[in-house]
């Protein structure tokens, strides 16, 4: 027993149970990334199966890792969002101008959809890593526009929960029109006009929200808070 074995050695982890913990750490990381390659290459509906072969085991051996189906899934998605948040979070650091700044961060968004469909169908809407991720753009969104009020209102703050809400609203457009737009690729726009069309609504809200703190944004003005 490791708890036996832990006390043998007082207190200390044995060296048997360390390369366990470290090879079952591994052999997750194979799963996981095994999972996203068969998912990007033959869709959402993948067996539990098809991702032990592409790893190399059996499916047994991959319950054996994971407690259940749904231990697994959810692990995945963690995992897609992991390499979403990788490629999204440099572009929501603001450059160029407010336009720029929003057409960069809406296309890397669009551009990553389009460019693993299916990763992004696995996904879904309802999961704690989806909702997590979600969550985590519009408070980093929520931080950001913070700042920019302490700059253009004379280092007054928005009225509470202002930010928040205009935050939480920006991100739940884009997800709705990309969530559409990947669920119809017989009818949907070219990416391009995708991006065209989040930027420009995205502005459009950003612009008359902040009129109501009496601002007037020009898209054209530096984004960065330096």
């Amino acid at each position: 027993m490791a708890e036996d074995r832990e006390t043998r050695n007082g207190g200390r982890p044995d060296g048997r149970d360390t390369r366990w913990t470290g090879h079952r750490a591994e052999r997750r990381d194979q799963v996981l990334t095994a999972a996203l390659t068969v998912i990007g290459r033959e869709g959402a509906a993948v067996s539990v199966a098809a991702i032990g072969a592409e790893a190399g085991m059996p499916r047994s051996v991959v319950y054996r890792i994971f407690r259940s189906r749904e231990d697994l899934d959810e692990q995945i998605r963690a995992r897609i969002t992991d390499d979403l948040m990788a490629a999204l979070t440099p572009a929501l650091a603001p450059r160029g101008t407010i336009r720029e700044a929003i057409e960069h961060a809406a296309g890397t968004y669009a551009g990553w959809v389009a460019l693993h469909p299916e990763l992004y169908r696995f996904l879904g809407s309802g999961s704690p890593a989806v909702t997590g991720t979600r969550t985590a753009v519009a408070l980093h969104l929520a931080r950001l526009l913070d700042a920019y009020a302490e700059r253009f209102l004379d280092g007054g703050p928005a009225p509470t929960g202002f930010n928040l809400n205009l935050a939480f609203g920006m991100v739940g457009l884009v997800d709705g029109v990309v969530n559409q737009w990947a669920a119809h690729p017989e009818s949907r726009s070219s990416l391009d006009d995708l991006t065209h069309f989040l930027s420009d609504a995205l502005w459009g809200v950003l612009a008359s929200a902040t009129l109501r703190l009496g601002l007037k944004l020009d898209p054209d003005q530096p984004s960065d808070l330096g």
